[in-house]
């Protein structure tokens, strides 16, 4: 081999190490590029809302736990004021873990860190597009579970850290299969599922799924704000969870 093929299959055996198969790289980067004027549009346009809206840096960064509990440093645009505090978050996700309750968002509570439109760009996932970058380092891919925070995985049993057993990803089978209807647990088996069914097939049809998903998530935080005064909010009726 010559040197420019020793280091193909020297990136290509990195990939792999990182829970990255061939496929799942191509698909990420095919799709990246086929849709990247549209990202860098849609990228500045959030960009400037942040800037107009709020004091402080467009972007941010947060440790993450991601494929077999290693963490990395993730990507995204700010939409919390910058003396927020993360005791709120940490008791909430406390609760969500130990109560099994559906996993309704802060945002729904009207959460008073935010800056403005930042439950908007929340709920359409805008606030996650920067990741992307992740997804070319090859921290995360397009399709896989949602990466957590340090103080949310030392709350895991063993079987939780499971779902880390496929690199995480932007979207992924349990963000199309109820996400906020559902349970913590509910979650971790949805994501499970998905390492142990990983395949090209199952990555296409989760990102088909995606932006239907997304408008539900929606629709499923208006109405959870208009029914704000409830100590359980109600979803809408009009998603229903697929099996994939």
């Amino acid at each position: 081999m010559n040197r420019q093929e020793l280091e193909g299959v020297g990136e290509t055996a990195k990939s792999m190490n990182r829970g990255l198969p061939l496929w799942k790289r191509c698909l990420d980067f095919a799709l990246i590029c086929l849709l990247s004027p549209v990202l860098l549009l849609i990228g500045v346009a959030v960009a400037l809302i942040i800037k107009l809206g709020s004091p402080g840096p467009v972007f941010f960064r947060q440790k993450r736990v991601g494929y077999k509990g290693r963490e990395f440093t993730i990507f995204k645009f700010r939409t919390m004021r910058t003396d927020s505090k993360d005791e709120s978050h940490r008791q909430h996700t406390a609760e969500l873990i130990k109560t099994n309750t559906p996993m309704v968002k802060l945002d729904a509570r009207k959460d008073p860190r935010m800056i403005p439109l930042a439950s908007a760009l929340r709920a359409t996932g805008l606030d996650e597009l920067p990741q992307v970058l992740n997804v070319l380092r090859g921290d995360m891919s397009l399709v896989g579970p949602r990466p957590c925070v340090p103080y949310e995985y030392a709350l895991y049993q063993p079987w939780h850290r499971r779902r880390f057993e496929a690199v995480p990803g932007l979207t992924g089978l349990w963000q199309v299969s109820g996400k906020n209807r559902t349970t913590f647990d509910e979650m971790v088996r949805f994501d499970i599922e998905y390492a142990k069914r990983r395949s090209l097939g199952l990555d296409l049809a989760i990102i088909l799924k995606t932006l239907p998903a997304l408008f539900c998530q929606c629709n499923d935080l208006l109405t959870a704000r208009r029914e704000r005064g409830s100590s359980a909010p109600k979803f809408s009726k009009s998603f229903q969870s697929t099996s994939l």
